[in-house]
């Protein structure tokens, strides 16, 4: 068995990341994988860091013909391959490769966004092509709205994502961020680790920082990421006058060093797979205020890891947020359980279930 990764992403979030901590522990195993990712890619350079065969292709946006053909010609070289795609475009290049290339090598498909398939052709022909063996969702959420799309929905599978939870075990407040950007002893802060887009919704995150900020001045809130949507959040910040209380601190590689600063985490996400930041965010023993968007509500159970709210609704997630400032015993209780529950959300167990899964596709396919 060779599994062949594609990922077509020049940059690194949070599924290149997810990619990272599989590839890795699949090499711990002593798995033969190969990973296609466009030349100089983040992923690339890790990859090649960790001792991992990269083959690398020219990146064109949308389709990408040449790379399928590549790929049917990488397959031919293995006995027994499988692809897994991580993205749209990867999968797009698979479904290329079978039907221009006539290549035959079973597919597995990650779904990581919790948005329907789209409905032309293409797409619906894409999602059920008969060499997809498996579609891993992360979420029972993206399941259950990529579900009415798929023909044969036996191949729908969720194994959620996982962290590293090595990253935090010297997890504690070093006052990083507190120092650099003077933020009063006094002061409460409130934060949220995110690439500024739009499925992450800062405008009501920023929403719900003016209520919080009515009942409790002494508050800061940072934003830690950076993104396409920062100009816009920057102009809604100031539209609102409250530039003096929320601080970007723009994209940060010390997050195990920082997150524990945060008194609260706040996730105002619209969309989400699943929310792997709330992970870390558990691992630090900071409690969480989250929306109910997407695969979130796997992670956050209400009232037992973390609180709740609504999706657009800043009334009730300052509610949240102002309920675990005035009551200890609250966030604390809070805490306990999510440590608990992060153990079921690992980079191993996401690396198990995912080789359960190849191994059936093996023995099911060759």
């Amino acid at each position: 068995m060779t599994i062949i990764h594609i990922s077509t992403k020049q940059s690194w979030r949070g599924g290149e990341q997810q990619i990272a901590y599989l590839i890795s522990e699949l090499k711990k195993e002593g798995v033969d994988q190969i990973v296609m990712t466009p030349n100089n890619s983040k992923l690339s350079v890790f990859c090649k860091d960790a001792g991992i065969q990269v083959c690398g292709f020219s990146k064109y946006s949308g389709i990408n013909i040449p790379a399928a053909i590549k790929l049917k010609k990488l397959c031919k070289s293995y006995e027994q391959p499988l692809i897994h795609a991580h993205d749209s475009h990867a999968h797009t290049t698979a479904f290329l490769s079978s039907i221009l290339a006539g290549n035959k090598t079973p597919q597995i498909i990650s779904r990581r966004v919790d948005f329907p398939v789209h409905k032309n052709l293409f797409s619906r022909k894409k999602y059920n092509s008969p060499h997809i063996k498996r579609i891993l969702c992360v979420s029972e959420k993206i399941k259950e709205v990529t579900s009415p799309s798929i023909r044969n929905t036996n191949v729908l599978k969720v194994v959620y994502s996982g962290i590293d939870l090595d990253r935090f075990k010297e997890c504690h407040d070093k006052k990083i961020l507190r120092n650099l950007f003077k933020i009063p002893e006094e002061n409460t802060i409130i934060g949220n680790v995110a690439a500024l887009a739009p499925h992450k919704d800062y405008f009501t995150f920023v929403d719900t920082a003016a209520e919080i900020l009515k009942k409790h001045p002494e508050t800061t809130f940072l934003i830690i990421g950076q993104g396409s949507e920062k100009q816009k959040i920057a102009e809604y910040i100031f539209e609102k006058g409250l530039q003096n209380a929320l601080i970007f601190t723009g994209f940060r590689t010390d997050i195990p060093d920082i997150l524990p600063e945060l008194d609260i985490y706040l996730m105002t996400s619209e969309t989400e797979g699943l929310g792997t930041s709330i992970l870390d965010a558990y691992a630090c023993e900071v409690p969480v205020v989250a929306t109910r968007a997407g695969g979130i509500p796997e992670i956050v159970t209400h009232e037992k890891t973390g609180l709740l709210a609504e999706v657009k609704n800043p009334v009730q997630l300052a509610n949240n947020v102002i309920r675990l400032i005035e009551d200890e015993t609250l966030k604390n209780n809070l805490v306990k359980e999510a440590k608990k529950e992060i153990l079921n959300f690992t980079r191993q167990q996401t690396a198990r279930k995912t080789m359960e899964e190849y191994k059936q596709v093996i023995s099911e396919t060759y």
